[in-house]
């Protein structure tokens, strides 16, 4: 990739998964990845395997639940870098129950990562994009954002919420700034392990049996993210050839 061409792009959630995959993905075109998770041991092994392979990556502590520490993420990359090309949302959780599990500490878990998350990051970024006309948002939902199904109702209802705020977001913004919501089918991920009700986790097991590999999301980024300014690609669903979802 020519320098010209290489863009500053700050992935949330990057520890693992989509996050993990689109790092490394992103680093190999010759894109500068700025990685940022709460588990800054998995970021520091992730950083060097792509300084080791030619990339360029730097790490930071990131709660996406809070502003000031995105803040301080999107600061971070600024005085490393300049400026911010491209922010990922990617940072989720999926603690799935019924609701009559009365889970609520986990509802409450996911309205702040999986909405407020995607707010911070918006709001941390967006002026700056707005100063520098130019620049793009990926905003990553899931097929949750366009059906609901049994034991997923709050996480549904997040990813819904992603997809409104993404899509409000594009008609605010269009001309300068791109936004891109990219919505994974089911795919290997570390999400299921956050499910504490044995019946929404044995289902989710049998669910994802057949995932396809977080790689195939990040190609599917990589893709938005070298369209010509000109060009947004707005919508994206990824998912196996297999699935009836």
């Amino acid at each position: 990739m020519k320098d010209q061409l290489s863009k500053v792009v700050l992935i949330t959630g990057a520890s693992s998964g989509i996050g993990e995959a689109t790092a490394r993905h992103l680093a190999a075109l010759g894109h500068r990845v700025v990685l940022g998770a709460r588990r800054t041991e998995r970021l520091v092994a992730l950083a060097a395997d792509i300084r080791e392979a030619g990339g360029k990556a730097d790490v930071a502590q990131l709660d996406v639940t809070s502003l000031e520490s995105m803040r301080e993420f999107v600061d971070f990359a600024i005085e490393r870098h300049g400026q911010v090309d491209v922010l990922i949302n990617n940072a989720g959780v999926m603690p799935l129950s019924k609701l009559d599990a009365l889970k609520i500490d986990e509802w409450n878990r996911m309205i702040d990562v999986n909405i407020r998350g995607v707010l911070h990051g918006i709001a941390t970024v967006l002026p700056g994009m707005q100063a520098r006309r130019s620049g793009q948002f990926i905003n990553i939902a899931s097929i949750g954002a366009y059906t609901v199904s049994p034991t997923a109702a709050v996480y549904c209802a997040t990813k819904f919420a992603v997809a409104a705020i993404t899509e409000g977001l594009r008609q605010e913004v269009g001309g300068d700034i791109r936004v891109t919501l990219v919505s994974p089918g089911v795919v290997e991920s570390e999400l299921a392990d956050s499910i504490s009700d044995p019946l929404a986790r044995d289902t989710m097991r049998e669910f994802r049996k057949g995932a396809i590999k977080p790689e195939a999301i990040a190609r599917a980024i990589a893709f938005a993210i070298e369209q010509p300014a000109d060009v947004d690609v707005s919508e994206m669903i990824v998912r196996p050839t297999s699935s009836p979802y």
